[in-house]
């Protein structure tokens, strides 16, 4: 036992009184040290959370994109109407019975056809009763043109012929030739009317209502319903109202297109033939007419149709994404980014797509806009 040494042999036991101590300083050094980098690591982490947090507030990123000093080409619908190139109700001229009716509706006719017959005796008595009376001062008339050559001829030899007998025969000459012409006028008049009982055509066209039969009294004072209407309907006039934003957009001689209910999916044509040159200050519009040929008659005067135009846009304008524009209560707008600073620009509207819009505003070539804008957006102005 004398080489025993008692430090050497507590060395030797790892779990000695001494060790444990020892291990147990440590391990609250360790707990310390972790638990005040655990309260470092979540107040830092808190720190960065919230300061990303105001910086999103405060300063959102928003997509942009450039706007292009382009027109937006599109094609428009509008509502129209088919009417006849040209119609007319058609009245007696003079009173009278209905004798007899050549036509009925559906009945195609031309120029100068005799459509009705109208009986008046006493406007036939008339005509033949001022036909005698001009007949007669012809007559008058020729005598005294020959009884005034003669003593004008007569008159030659001094004495012969007193100058108040040559005068008085020159005299009834001319107040005769004047009653002639009187009565001739008259009789012509009385023609006229009597040509009105027969009731012509004043245009090629077709029958579109009738409301007179034979025996019927008509009445030339009378403008309640007419006797026939007469309507040309192998050219049609297409009528539309062009909104003033799109009225300097076509011209005379621009091709329409155009679809009616009566042949669905039918596409039919026609040109613009009249502009109106004005905006009506009620509807906002200006009318134009589309001249249709209608040689087979398929169409009607009285259809509605729909008229797509195409139209190309304004070369002044700018184009933008549908989603840059914001409509709220205090108008139509754009938010334009100069400089980092946001830029609210008020604008009118054009032509527009399904992705672009047509606007008119104080942009500028350069400009960019946020892509997709709405009212919750601060702007810097």
């Amino acid at each position: 036992m004398d080489g025993y040494n008692k430090k050497n042999h507590l060395n030797q036991f790892p779990y000695s009184p001494e060790m444990k101590t020892l291990k147990r300083i440590q391990m609250k050094y360790s707990l310390l040290i972790f638990c005040l980098y655990l309260l470092s690591a979540c107040s830092s982490g808190g720190d960065k959370k919230d300061v990303a947090a105001d910086s999103a507030k405060a300063d959102p990123a928003y997509a942009l994109v450039p706007v292009e000093k382009e027109g937006v080409a599109t094609y428009i619908k509008l509502p129209a109407q088919l009417f006849a190139y040209q119609e007319v109700n058609i009245f007696p001229k003079v009173n009278g019975y209905v004798k007899d009716v050549f036509v009925d509706i559906g009945s195609e006719v031309h120029e100068g056809q005799v459509l009705m017959v109208l009986e008046a005796p006493e406007i036939v008595q008339a005509a033949a009763q001022a036909k005698e009376k001009y007949a007669q001062a012809k007559a008058e008339y020729s005598i005294d043109k020959e009884n005034y050559a003669r003593l004008l001829e007569a008159s030659a030899t001094a004495g012969a012929v007193s100058p108040l007998d040559l005068s008085s025969a020159r005299a009834k000459m001319e107040a005769d030739s004047a009653l002639a012409n009187a009565e001739k006028n008259n009789w012509q008049i009385q023609l006229t009317m009597q040509q009105y009982l027969n009731v012509i055509a004043p245009f090629n066209g077709v029958i579109t209502e009738r409301n007179v039969f034979a025996g019927d009294l008509v009445n030339a004072a009378s403008k309640d319903k007419p006797m026939l209407e007469l309507k040309e309907i192998k050219l049609l006039r297409l009528k539309m109202d062009i909104p003033e934003a799109f009225a300097g957009t076509f011209k005379t001689g621009d091709t329409v297109s155009f679809y009616t209910s009566a042949y669905p999916g039918k596409k039919l044509t026609g040109r613009i033939a009249r502009q109106a040159m004005n905006i009506n200050a009620q509807i906002r519009s200006e009318r134009v007419e589309a001249d249709i040929e209608n040689k087979n008659m398929v169409l009607q005067p009285g259809m509605y149709a729909d008229v797509v135009l195409y139209s190309p846009g304004n070369k002044n304008g700018y184009s933008v994404p549908r989603s840059a524009m914001v409509i709220s209560t205090e108008g139509k707008y754009v938010i334009a980014v100069r400089n980092g600073r946001r830029i609210k620009v008020n604008v009118l509207t054009g032509n527009e797509t399904k992705d672009k819009i047509e606007v008119f505003g104080s942009l500028q070539p350069g400009d960019s806009v946020i892509q997709k804008a709405n009212d919750e957006i601060q702007t810097d102005e």
